[in-house]
């Protein structure tokens, strides 16, 4: 019978794998390895890619968030959706119908708890938490939707609708209003402050996603902000005061060299003031009052590094996050996205605008 080169080829590998394993055995370990043919197998003709394809795995980290909720929905269009969130049930009702989706052009979202925060006080840094083991574990790729006000607001405290004005007064006159002290103290209460989610929680996630995942990782995104890059800049130190931009940009490292040293690409995308519904957390300037663009400034500009000036709709990023997934777009590199005068764009010219990054 005569067999293909491919076909040798893939035997070759199965016999390597299995010398491999049963050496491992011996010594009582066995490595982690990714077989090159996968790839290939699945329909990504691209040995090694890194590209998603449909019906892959996406876990979306903040699920429950204004713009989480909304890039959850949008990404169930096309890939299996795992959503981290720290309180499952009141996000639920917004996912109905996606939860045990049957119709054919919609993926499945599934909602998972975990307090990120109270995980990072309990776990090893190079662990994983139970809670985070099955969202995680067949996830091929992972977006970063959280984050925390600018300043001090009830989205600061640990259950995220509590008075924190005590805690910051207490902060502040135990550091004599010195506020990079008093910011350090609420970081050591754990509070939701910058640090503790877009620093310290966004290296945990990671170290917990590369500790327990049994599938082909591919990709990493987060949401982060502009001004990362220009926090020396007017107006940027104003909305720096608390170390909002400093948080982020550290969380911006941790996924550079996380998807380096584990072989899979990142984004980053820097949103500016986020507009538009939902409404649900009013913690933030935009929700609070309801805030949304005009009819007429509803284009779409996306520019490399952190350059652009502009606010964001939540149902623009949500786009955005999603056509780079399905598009392969924007690979190992970060990008402002901002909307601007004009009218909504067709999905073919948010695509082009992607490409040409």
């Amino acid at each position: 019978m005569m067999v293909s080169l491919f076909q040798f080829a893939r035997l070759l590998w199965l016999f390597f794998a299995c010398s491999i394993t049963c050496h491992a055995f011996e010594f009582g370990s066995l490595p982690k390895f990714n077989n090159p043919f996968d790839s290939i197998i699945s329909g990504n003709n691209s040995p090694g890619s890194t590209a998603l394809n449909p019906g892959d795995t996406v876990a979306v980290v903040g699920a429950s968030g204004n713009v989480g909720k909304l890039v959850a929905l949008r990404l169930s269009d096309t890939y299996k959706v795992h959503g981290i969130t720290r309180n499952p049930s009141s996000v639920s009702p917004f996912f109905e119908g996606r939860e045990n989706s049957n119709q054919q052009q919609q993926q499945e979202v599934k909602l998972f708890q975990c307090d990120l925060l109270k995980e990072t006080e309990e776990t090893s840094a190079s662990a994983c938490p139970m809670s985070l083991v099955p969202a995680l574990q067949n996830a091929n790729a992972l977006v970063i939707c959280t984050g925390t006000t600018a300043f001090p607001t009830k989205a600061w405290s640990r259950s995220g609708d509590a008075t924190v004005t005590g805690d910051v007064l207490k902060a502040l006159v135990d550091t004599k209003f010195s506020i990079k002290d008093a910011i350090a103290s609420l970081d050591e209460l754990g509070l939701n402050t910058p640090t503790n989610v877009d620093d310290r929680a966004n290296a945990f996630l990671l170290n917990a996603w590369n500790s327990v995942c049994k599938v082909r990782q591919k990709r990493v995104i987060m949401l982060s902000s502009i001004g990362v890059q220009r926090r020396d800049a007017m107006p940027f130190p104003i909305l720096n005061a608390c170390g909002v931009l400093d948080a982020k940009a550290a969380g911006e490292e941790s996924i550079q060299k996380a998807a380096a040293t584990g072989g899979y690409s990142y984004t980053i995308i820097r949103p500016g003031q986020l507009f538009g519904g939902p409404y649900d957390n009013n913690y933030y300037l935009g929700t609070l009052f309801q805030l949304d663009k005009d009819a007429d400034t509803q284009d779409v500009e996306v520019g490399r590094g952190d350059e652009l000036l502009g606010d964001t709709l939540r149902s623009t990023l949500a786009e955005v996050t999603a056509q780079i997934c399905e598009g392969d777009y924007a690979r190992d590199m970060d990008f402002a996205c901002v909307n601007v005068k004009g009218e909504s764009p067709s999905v073919e010219t948010v695509q082009e605008k992607l490409k040409v990054l």
